[in-house]
């Protein structure tokens, strides 16, 4: 389906660039894995995303909140060797800087994938709109939309990958069908 949208944008079937970002989310009392996310103060899990240009899903992991974004980007990163062939470029904030650089340079070696940190500028005060970075957030905002992806019910997080897969298909069939088919 993803590649179905990105013929009608007239884009490549498989993306070049993609985006790099995780959201800390409540749980339910149900149990399961979860942790304390203590810089956004949340006990749940974090969802770590990889979107396309697009914002269309392209990898996900659900991790416990505890796990640090470098650690849960390592996962999700190990995918790629095996699914998006095409991809050279990922965009990610400044909490991905450090060790995660080196992770990739590393990576590199097999795969020609760079690691791109898109920063705030220091002059700048208050909010500001990063180049690239405002495509993920929208794509959690899209995801935030659905009443089973508020919070987090699953016992798994292996369900609640796929809980988020389903979400994405949705929103997917949803701009396919608007697309008028002549």
């Amino acid at each position: 389906m993803r590649k179905w949208l990105r013929r009608a944008e007239r884009r490549h079937l498989q993306a070049s660039a993609a985006i790099l970002d995780s959201q800390s989310i409540k749980t339910t009392d149900r149990g399961g894995e979860h942790g304390y996310d203590a810089g956004k103060k949340v006990n749940g899990r974090k969802r770590q995303i990889l979107v396309d240009t697009l914002g269309l899903l392209l990898v996900v992991r659900v991790t416990a909140a505890s796990t640090q974004g470098r650690d849960g980007a390592k996962l999700l990163l190990k995918v790629l060797s095996n699914h998006w062939t095409r991809l050279r470029l990922i965009w990610a904030d400044s909490s991905y800087a450090g060790e995660l650089i080196e992770w990739v340079r590393q990576l590199r070696e097999r795969r020609r994938v760079k690691l791109e940190i898109v920063r705030r500028s220091d002059a700048t005060k208050g909010f500001v709109v990063l180049p690239r970075r405002w495509i993920v957030e929208r794509t959690f905002g899209w995801l935030n939309r659905c009443r089973r992806l508020s919070k987090d019910y699953e016992y798994l997080t292996e369900t609640s990958e796929a809980m988020i897969h389903v979400a994405m298909i949705n929103l997917m069939v949803r701009r396919l069908a608007r697309r008028p088919t002549f």
